[in-house]
């Protein structure tokens, strides 16, 4: 069986976003309490200054809602690494309204 797809349509498929629009990546909720680690991660993180996947306020209370994340050492709700290069998503760090764009 052939299937004919039109490059616009691949192209579209090729470009998903990384961040769905109900803030998650492959079912991780992107909020909570986030450990740094080198090895392992959940999620490869490339820092930005500009078009990110998500902007994430780093909060030291309440991560609870779309890219505040508080950094912990202990009982993380998911692992991240920062990479330079063939990250899973791209962040750039907020002041205020975190959150997929």
């Amino acid at each position: 069986m052939l299937i004919a797809v039109s490059p616009l349509a691949a192209a579209m498929l090729a470009i998903s976003p990384a961040v769905g629009e109900d803030c998650t990546f492959d079912g991780i909720p992107l909020q909570g309490r986030v450990q740094v680690v080198t090895s392992f991660p959940d999620i490869r993180v490339e820092l930005v200054r500009s078009f990110p996947d998500i902007r994430v306020q780093q909060v030291t209370s309440f991560p609870n809602a779309c890219g505040r994340w508080q950094f912990v050492d202990s009982f993380p709700d998911f692992k991240v690494q920062f990479v330079t290069s063939f990250p899973d998503i791209r962040v750039e760090y907020v002041t205020s309204f975190p959150g997929v764009r």
